[in-house]
């Protein structure tokens, strides 16, 4: 996840009162879906994490001292490997939304780019079904819910995965003017 991204995922959990004792993991999976030198990490495997010079002025922001110890990185390995790809690790982000001992929770909050989130989109909801979100990105702060789905293919085992399309709902924000193409 780009800094900004963590920042944004530390304030959020900071000023929510009810869930004080939830964990923000970092998950390598999570890493933007481009090959440009701003989509890579920059906070070491395992290392970390630092609020950025330009969010120390953030209203509401928590201090420096506690910021780190909100972040749980035993996952992140730093940048995505050079053989790694998209929809490599978009499944391995839904793998791990699965996975009990990972995300032992009924309800996960991912924090990321909104190319991610399109992708999610356009691979999860089902290929008949029409929807802004495969079309174009998430506005900067957007936040949508789903429900994804998991089945089992018969004889194989193997996993596969479907957003409901009738779970999807608009927090806040919207969908941008980004297009693909």
């Amino acid at each position: 996840l780009a800094d900004r991204f963590i920042a944004t995922a530390v304030k959020n959990e900071s000023s929510n009162k009810k869930n004080k004792k939830d964990d923000i993991l970092l998950l390598p999976c999570l890493q933007e879906i481009s090959r440009n030198p701003d989509a890579l990490t920059i906070l070491p495997p395992r290392g970390v994490a630092h609020p950025t010079w330009c969010d120390e002025d953030i209203s509401g922001f928590i201090p420096q001292t506690s910021f780190g110890g909100m972040i749980d990185t035993k996952y992140h390995t730093g940048n995505k490997s050079v053989n790694s790809t998209g929809l490599i690790r978009l499944e391995q982000f839904c793998h791990d939304i699965f996975d009990n001992a990972k995300l032992p929770k009924d309800v996960i909050i991912a924090t990321g780019h909104s190319l991610f989130f399109r992708s999610v989109f356009q691979v999860y909801l089902p290929r008949g079904y029409e929807h802004i979100s495969k079309k174009k990105k998430l506005v900067n702060g957007g936040t949508v819910m789903v429900t994804l789905r998991e089945a089992t293919e018969t004889g194989s085992g193997k996993k596969e995965y479907m957003i409901d399309s009738k779970s999807v709902v608009m927090v806040y924000g919207g969908f941008g003017k980004h297009t693909k193409g």
